[in-house]
């Protein structure tokens, strides 16, 4: 079958005006701030934001929607139609003289990992981040060790952003209804990271080995990148059991690792 346009989008429009109030709470727009709302949809958000901040910058990938968010927005909003995973942040910052910009939204479900690592490497360009993203990704990003949540893109974005679940909005607040119910997601940047420079790719590539076989002890996933004489020196420096998991272990310890593992 066919799927329409909205559908392959994964747009699910956001119509319960009491969600849509406490999300511009959750945002507390300012008169100074530039906010890049992604997937403005048909801008119901867009314009309450635009009554609080001093510059929205609506971004819409469906073309056929951008006609009348450009003919009913008010004056400090532009209205831009791109794909928020290709839009240039950098050029923005710039040409709006602002010392840093905010992200806010309501996300595609098919978009959410992927903007989500966009925020982690733009992340000096960026205040804060809030977006209505669907529940499970929203616990990924927020879990601690020990839960079935806690994974490597959580790991990463609490390294540089402060994360918390503001609020769970339910399937009926939208249309059409998703399947799932979502959260809205608030992260606001660090003054400085916990572990200064666990955003690069090689902290990445070590966690996507420790976490690649979840039910594996973390000595067998990390089995192909280490030899046996070095990860039994580093375990044994950090007093690690040999059977423990990667879910198991704070984010400190899964970095002091990773630091005692590199060549």
């Amino acid at each position: 079958m066919h799927k329409s346009r909205r559908h392959a989008l994964g747009q699910h429009f956001l119509t319960n005006e009491g969600v849509l109030r406490k999300i511009v709470g959750a945002v507390d727009p300012k008169p100074g701030d530039v906010i890049v709302e992604v997937g403005a949809g048909r801008g119901v958000l867009t314009r309450r934001l635009a009554e609080r901040a001093g510059r929205v910058i609506a971004l819409e990938k469906d073309e056929r929607l951008v006609p009348e968010l450009e003919a009913s927005m008010p004056a400090n909003v532009e209205v831009v139609e791109a794909d928020a995973l290709e839009f240039d942040l950098r050029e923005a910052l710039k040409r709006t003289g602002a010392p840093s910009l905010r992200l806010a939204g309501n996300i595609p479900y098919s978009i959410s990992s992927p903007l989500l690592f966009r925020a982690l490497d733009e992340r000096e360009l960026l205040s804060d981040c809030v977006f209505l993203l669907q529940k499970e990704v929203a616990e990924r990003v927020t879990a601690g060790p020990g839960t079935k949540s806690y994974a490597p893109l959580g790991i990463l974005l609490q390294n540089e952003f402060e994360a918390k679940i503001a609020f769970l909005v339910s399937p009926g607040s939208f249309s059409p209804p998703p399947k799932v119910r979502s959260a809205l997601l608030a992260l606001r940047r660090r003054e400085a990271p916990l572990h200064p420079g666990a955003a690069g790719e090689p902290y990445r590539a070590f966690l996507r080995a420790a976490f690649s076989e979840r039910r594996k002890m973390l000595w067998k996933n990390l089995s192909r990148r280490a030899t046996p004489a070095a990860l039994a020196a580093a375990y044994d420096a950090l007093g690690l059991a040999r059977n423990a998991r990667a879910e198991q272990l704070a984010p400190e310890v899964l970095y002091a690792l990773f630091l005692a593992l590199r060549p």
